[in-house]
This record gives structure tokens, C-alpha cells and sequence, in this order.
């Protein structure tokens, strides 16, 4: 288990990680209890672990402070290293906001631009995370099935991706390489090869969004080629879910929330745990 105080934000968690051909786990919170779930997972993994509130959890609580308070003192009283960071933000000023309430780093979603105004504002809201010493993400090349959205033929190119990085300073980068938000069912198969030549080109860690479509082997074969950052958040909510339907099934007249919720709860920590250790598992480096 790595010690809490060798790690000082995300990049060095990323650093480490791409240096040992490993993964990091970076999980989804809709609900405080996704957190202390997603923690629990990590204590008994004995791995580092990434808290992620994304603009749509920010909107189903109202605001931002909540969630990311409570995410936060959950993050703080964990035996492992656990970051808090906002996923898939494209509002500047939201991000503004976490900076003032102490968020460990941010991802600035600008793919939805054309790349020059994508550059332009990446490397703004950059230098703003930098100056409050907070790592920041960003992503070029739309991942497909967000909000409808499905390219499955889209990918990011590793000559426009080194350029990205160099011209706006991020500390990692997600890119297209085949996966797709909100898949259900783990079928989507990554380009391996596409991931080896980014890993090649880009400086900085890469991410893997969409990461819930794709089976065991997808996922280390991801790592092996050169992904780092793995974004998992349809795949928990599905177990989530299935574990609450199942205990209100077998307890029709329950009504104490507790009872139902911990049993989603357990089914999270469950996957979590087990996730982790796949993925921190050490793979040989796929080159090209």
C-alpha cells in the first residue's frame, strides 16, 4: 500500500503509476454514499483512489458545495491516498468554484470546440489550476455516447495530441481510442495499437474514459499499452442499482432506506475493491 503522505496531487499519482505500467482507479460519486463506498473499496484494495463529481452529479444536488464537502471529509479521514477531482466540467466557472473549495484537481471538458478554441481555453483554465496548485485534465477527441453522442469512429490523432499538451500545460489527457460513456454491457474493445503511439507521443499520463464498456482483459490490455487514468462510473451504478432492486424485492415492506442502501453500497465497495487490484496489477508495456 503506498503511503498517503508520498503522494502530492494527481499528477505525481499519475506519474507513478505510467512509471510502473499500473493504473488508477477514478470512480464516480452521484451519492455520498458512491464516496464512502468507492473508499471503503480502496481501504481494502490498499490503493490509492479518485473521487469524481461530475457536472451532472453538481446539478442533481443543486451545487457544487455539498457533494464536494462531503466528498472532501470523506476523502480526508481515508487510510489510502483519495483525490476529489471534477470530471467532465465545461463550465468555467464551476471550475472556479472547486478551486475555492479546495479540490484536489479538475478535468476542463473543451472536446465539444473546435480544436484552436479548445486550446485557447484549456490552456487559460490551466494556468488558473496551476497558479491554486491543482492538476488538471482535459480531452481532445470526443469520447463517444456522452449525452447522446456516439462517434464511433472518431479517434484522437498522437501528432495533435503532443501538440495539445505542449501548447496548454495539462498534467493528463483523455483521449478517443475506441471506448463510449454509459455502456451497460462491457463489449467495446479499445485500439491497442492507438494507445501504444499516443503513449509514444503524449508527455503526460493518458485517461481512459468510458472505461465501465470493456471486460477485464480490455482493461489491462489498455494499461499494458499505455493508458493510466481508467474513468469507471456506469458499470458501479449498475451494481448499485441491481443490489437495491434485489433487497426491496426480497424485503417488499422494508421502508428504512439504511437497510436497502447499504446493501447497493456493499455491492460497490465489492467491485471496487476488486477493480483496483486489476488494474493496479503490474502489466509489461506494450511499444511500438
Amino acid at each position: 500500500m503506498i503511503a498517503p503522505s508520498t503522494l502530492h496531487g494527481l499528477p505525481r499519482l499519475l506519474a507513478e503509476a505510467r512509471a510502473q505500467h499500473t493504473g488508477v482507479g477514478a470512480f464516480n460519486v452521484v451519492l455520498l454514499e458512491h464516496a464512502e463506498a468507492i473508499v471503503a473499496g480502496a481501504e481494502e484494495a490498499g490503493s490509492p483512489v479518485i473521487l469524481q463529481i461530475s457536472e451532472n452529479c453538481v446539478r442533481y444536488h443543486g451545487s457544487l458545495t455539498p457533494i464536494l464537502r462531503g466528498s472532501l471529509g470523506i476523502a480526508a479521514a481515508a487510510r489510502v491516498p483519495v483525490l476529489v477531482h471534477l470530471d467532465h466540467i465545461e463550465d468555467p466557472e464551476l471550475i472556479m468554484q472547486g478551486l475555492r473549495l479546495g479540490v484536489d484537481s479538475v478535468m476542463y471538458d473543451g472536446s465539444g470546440l473546435d480544436y484552436a478554441a479548445n486550446v485557447d481555453a484549456t490552456a487559460r483554465i490551466a494556468a488558473r489550476c496551476h497558479a491554486a496548485g491543482v492538476g488538471i485534465e482535459a480531452e481532445l477527441g470526443k469520447v463517444g455516447g456522452k449525452d447522446g453522442v456516439h462517434a464511433p469512429g472518431v479517434r484522437t490523432d498522437p501528432g495533435e495530441a503532443a501538440a495539445f499538451v505542449a501548447a496548454t500545460g495539462v498534467d493528463a489527457l483523455a483521449v478517443a481510442v475506441g471506448s463510449s460513456h454509459a455502456m451497460q454491457q462491457r463489449t467495446a474493445e479499445v485500439d491497442r495499437d492507438l494507445i501504444a503511439r499516443l503513449a509514444t507521443a503524449v508527455p503526460v499520463p493518458l485517461v481512459l474514459h468510458g472505461s465501465s464498456g470493456l471486460s477485464d482483459d480490455q482493461l489491462r490490455g489498455a494499461i499494458a499499452a499505455g493508458m493510466t487514468k481508467i474513468n469507471i462510473s456506469t458499470h458501479l451504478n449498475g451494481l448499485f442499482t441491481r443490489a437495491i432492486r434485489a433487497e426491496l424485492e426480497q424485503s417488499p415492506t422494508t421502508t428504512d432506506p439504511r437497510r436497502y442502501i447499504a446493501r447497493g453500497k456493499s455491492a460497490i465497495q465489492t467491485e471496487t475493491a476488486r477493480l483496483l487490484r486489476l488494474i493496479t496489477t503490474q502489466s509489461p508495456r506494450i511499444t511500438q
